[in-house]
């Protein structure tokens, strides 16, 4: 058997033959003790506090205007906000699970710490989809809401794409497993949400559903920073199994980011082809831009050419860059301290 088809150790809780600092990010020695002082990846220390300081509570946005609104969109936008919300509610339910499942195998505890962090907000997430829902419709047709993963062909075949890597990581766990669902999750986290916060942010700039906006605003922010934390474990990995920088692997993650390209274009089309204000074609743009940049992240060379410029600017004052210091925005039109994420960690450039 390969190095690349044994299976994941968990750590041991106590270690006393083992360094504080990690050997290697997974199949490694470490101690199990955590000195943020001592860690194998210093910037970690950095992000930890920068996921401390987004904390966020959902039931604090006012959602009075939006449960006032909602009833006043055309056909076309109820539909498309609630099969958007169904949406998320999948991805962010199967991420708590996919992130407990790493947090397991990390022989690393500054990373396994960080790992409860990002769990801990991918269930704030999944919790605010509830209380948007329960601000906006009736009991039984939040719970329809939460079925349609089930019963959407096209939903299904999203879910499914994701959730099949996912599962073949947590049945059988083993380096080689563990660099494809690394994959899988920089998709999920860093793809598969971007047609859905263009939605929200277009219905924004009409000045309409704003505190759910301003809920998706955050929410971005956290998987950004998701995103960072999971693109320098999958570079870490490489580092560490030099084994896994093989073709069939380089092929692998070509071919699963170009089919998690079609499918956010098709789920763009599927959801918001008559929604006024989205361009599909430039919508189409953007997913590829943003798949470069999760490429990027993960130290690849991109895909796609023409596409190094964001076509759709006026995302941005809706998104994460809109939420980097103490200023009003554009949701509350108040003062709000948020965590600081500038130059010096490239979290905005995410």
């Amino acid at each position: 058997m390969s190095l690349l088809e044994q299976d994941l150790k968990r750590q041991s809780i106590f270690n006393t033959s083992a360094p504080n600092q990690s050997t290697r990010i997974i199949m490694g020695e470490c101690s199990g003790i955590l000195n943020w002082d001592d860690i194998r990846m210093p910037h970690m220390y950095k992000l930890y506090k920068v996921l401390l300081l987004n904390h966020w509570i959902a039931d604090e946005i006012p959602m009075n205007k939006d449960a006032q609104q909602f009833a006043q969109l055309s056909e076309e936008e109820r539909r498309a906000f609630k099969i958007n919300i169904s949406l998320l509610a999948v991805l962010d339910s199967m991420q708590t699970m996919y992130v407990g499942d790493v947090k397991q195998y990390f022989t690393d505890s500054s990373l396994e710490a960080i790992s409860a962090i990002i769990a801990q907000q991918e269930v704030v997430h999944n919790q605010s989809y509830s209380y948007v829902l329960s601000s906006i419709v009736s009991e039984q047709e939040q719970k329809e809401i939460f079925e349609y993963w089930k019963h959407d062909e096209v939903l299904l075949e999203r879910n499914r794409f994701i959730a099949d890597i996912y599962q073949s990581f947590r049945n059988n766990p083993t380096p080689q497993t563990f660099f494809e669902s690394l994959v899988a999750d920089l998709i999920l986290e860093g793809i598969f949400f971007y047609s859905t916060f263009a939605f929200f942010y277009n219905m924004a700039r009409d000045q309409k559903m704003m505190g759910t906006s301003q809920m998706i605003s955050y929410i971005q922010r956290d998987e950004n920073q998701h995103c960072y934390f999971f693109g320098e474990v999958f570079k870490q990995l490489m580092r560490d199994f030099p084994e896994l920088d093989t073709e069939a692997n380089r092929k692998f993650v070509y071919d699963t980011i170009e089919r998690a390209v079609q499918l956010e274009t098709n789920w763009a089309h599927y959801t918001l082809k008559n929604i006024s204000g989205i361009d599909l074609r430039e919508l189409s743009d953007y997913i590829k831009h943003i798949a470069n940049r999760r490429l990027a992240l993960m130290g690849m060379d991109k895909a796609y050419e023409g596409v190094d410029v964001n076509c759709m600017p006026w995302i941005k004052p809706f998104s994460d860059e809109a939420l980097n210091a103490t200023k009003t925005d554009f949701f509350e039109a108040k003062s709000r301290t948020y965590a600081k994420a500038g130059d010096d960690n490239g979290f905005d450039e995410l």
